[in-house]
């Protein structure tokens, strides 16, 4: 074991998980090994944890021995609904185990409750990354942005499930005990009534709670998600950018990124596929594998967008030399795409100033308009 192999700790809210699975996946049964499988390649998991009452898993008992799950018995009374018993149960021993063991780098929380999002929190703030897994039909939405990366477990290799029901209304909610019928590996359980004076908090609870939005897997959005970062880490950083580095700013950024999402099979295949269209270079890095990233010197991308503002200055300075206040708004009205940060500018200032460098345009301060203004080289001044 090498130092800097990441120690971690699963945690699963297995009734969060097993019932999503049935409910949101059309009956699918939750299976273990593809989350054992994504966990093994960030790190050695060292503690295996499952909450449930189990009475109701019994096939699922079983799975989970197999891969080495210490079962956490969450025994239910009948007639009454103990969501509440599993959710603190399982807070109270990561906590705990964070403190026992301060080998444990990262905590995997397996659940789509927001109910955890303060576990999350109060992790983080001792210095452990967290990695959240949750089914992308039920999950809150506060919980992903909450976590240092969070996976969905219909996107994980290996998992076969029919597409999920987004939308249905048939999230955590109704598994959760606030209300309702709660159906639990095949029985059903009445909960207790809701008063009707809690009906208004529980509905803004479901609001907030509501799944995902679908995810925007435009090539042109990895392209700027990709390029904004780049260059937002060359400005804080002030010297090389390793891919390591990047992905882990994109996962701050988007804790539910994957290349995947964009038919990558590994980030680095990502970063390659850039470089051959000119959009990033890479050059080799410190550590085998984990290659330098940076802006190519000279990109014909890059030349066009300087040609773009040129014929925009040209074309608005007959009637006055256009003011740097909104001259990015004239070049989208002809490139909606249009964006500084795709070629390693922190903004549309320092874009013009490099334009200006070039000899592309001319750029001076003007008292009148209290802004700087633009015309192209071959204008006269006034």
């Amino acid at each position: 074991m090498t130092a800097e192999e990441e120690r971690i700790a699963l945690f699963l809210d297995y009734e969060n998980l097993a019932i999503g699975a049935r409910d949101d996946l059309g009956g699918f049964k939750f299976d273990l090994k593809p989350l054992a499988d994504a966990l093994a390649e960030r790190g050695r998991v060292v503690v295996r944890r499952a909450y449930a009452d189990w009475s109701y898993f019994d096939d699922d008992r079983r799975m989970l021995t197999q891969q080495h799950v210490e079962l956490i018995e969450i025994p239910q009374r009948m007639g009454t609904v103990r969501k509440n018993a599993a959710d603190i149960k399982m807070a109270v021993d990561a906590i705990e185990l964070s403190f026992e063991r301060d080998y444990i780098t990262t905590f995997v929380i397996c659940t789509g409750d927001s109910d955890f999002t303060p576990l999350v929190g109060k992790l983080r703030e001792l210095n452990k990354r967290v990695i959240g897994v949750g089914l992308e039909a039920s999950t809150s939405k506060l919980l992903p942005p909450a976590c240092d990366e969070f996976l969905f477990y219909e996107r994980l290799e290996g998992v076969n499930a029919p597409s999920s029901r987004r939308g249905s209304g048939g999230g955590r909610k109704s598994r959760g005990g606030r209300g309702g019928d709660r159906s639990r590996g095949g029985k059903v359980q009445q909960a207790a009534p809701v008063p009707v004076d809690e009906l208004e908090e529980i509905e803004e609870l479901d609001e907030q709670d509501a799944p995902q939005e679908e995810k925007n897997t435009d090539p042109a959005e990895l392209q700027k998600l990709v390029t904004q970062t780049l260059s937002g880490l060359q400005r804080s950083t002030g010297g090389a950018v390793l891919a390591s580095t990047l992905k882990r700013a994109l996962l701050r950024k988007d804790p539910t990124f994957s290349e995947a999402d964009y038919g990558f099979r590994a980030f680095g295949e990502l970063l390659r596929h850039l470089e051959e269209r000119k959009i990033i270079e890479l050059t080799v890095g410190s550590a085998k594998g984990d290659p330098e990233v940076s802006f190519p010197e000279h990109s014909s991308d890059e030349e066009g967008a300087f040609e773009l503002l040129r014929e925009v200055v040209a074309d608005l300075e007959a009637d006055a030399p256009p003011p740097l206040s909104g001259l990015k708004d004239q070049l989208r009205k002809r490139r909606p795409e249009f964006s500084e940060k795709e070629f390693g500018f922190g903004g549309f200032l320092q874009f013009c100033k490099a334009a200006r460098a070039r000899g592309i345009v001319r750029m001076e301060w003007d008292e009148d308009v209290d802004d700087y203004v633009l015309r192209t080289q071959d204008a006269g001044t006034d």
